[in-house]
C-alpha cells in the first residue's frame, strides 16, 4: 500500500476507529470519471473533495463526482459573495490538510477545517473517496462522511 494510503488508513483507525478498505488502481482514479470506472460504481458515487478558498479560509467541499461545485452556493453557504470563492492553491492545500490534489479524503486532514458535504451524496447507500492517494479510493457510507468530517450538509452542486 502507498506510504499516503497507509497514513490515511492510520489515521482514521487512530481517530475514528474505522479500518477504511482502501482500494489501490495503478491506473489512478485522479478523476471522478476514473475513479467510477476503475471501482466500477457510478460517477455520482465518487465523493469527489475539492478544498476552496472561502473569504481567506480554506473549506474542503465534498460534492458527488456527477456534479460541479458552484461557487455561488459555496458562497452563500458561508455567507460571503462568489467572488470571494476559488480553488485553493495546490501547495496550501498540501501545506494545510496534508494531502495532494486528487487523493484529499473527507476528513483526516492535518488540521481541521471546515467541510460541506452536497446533499446529493446522501442519495447513495455507498459512496468512494479518496484516500491519501490519487490512486487509492474507499468504500464509505455517506451519512458516515458526514459525521468523521463534521460536515454540514449543504447544496453546493451546479
Amino acid at each position: 500500500m502507498h506510504r499516503r494510503a497507509a497514513a490515511f488508513s492510520e489515521r482514521a483507525s487512530e481517530r475514528y476507529d474505522f479500518e477504511p478498505e482502501i482500494e489501490e488502481f495503478p491506473e489512478g482514479t485522479k478523476t471522478a470519471s476514473d475513479a467510477a470506472e476503475a471501482v466500477g460504481c457510478d460517477v455520482g458515487q465518487i465523493a469527489s473533495s475539492l478544498a476552496f478558498d472561502v473569504d481567506g479560509d480554506l473549506v474542503v467541499s465534498v460534492t458527488s463526482g456527477a456534479n460541479r461545485v458552484s461557487e455561488d452556493a459555496l458562497g452563500d453557504a458561508f455567507d460571503v459573495p462568489a467572488s470571494d470563492v476559488s480553488m485553493a492553491d495546490p501547495d496550501r492545500i498540501r501545506d494545510e490538510l496534508g494531502w495532494s490534489i486528487g487523493g484529499v479524503p473527507p476528513f483526516c486532514h492535518d488540521r481541521p477545517v471546515p467541510v460541506v458535504v452536497d446533499e446529493t451524496l446522501l442519495e447513495f447507500e455507498t459512496v468512494w473517496a479518496a484516500a491519501g492517494t490519487p490512486e487509492a479510493v474507499f468504500p464509505i457510507d455517506p451519512e458516515t462522511v458526514v459525521t468523521f468530517a463534521d460536515g454540514d450538509v449543504v447544496a453546493v452542486a451546479e
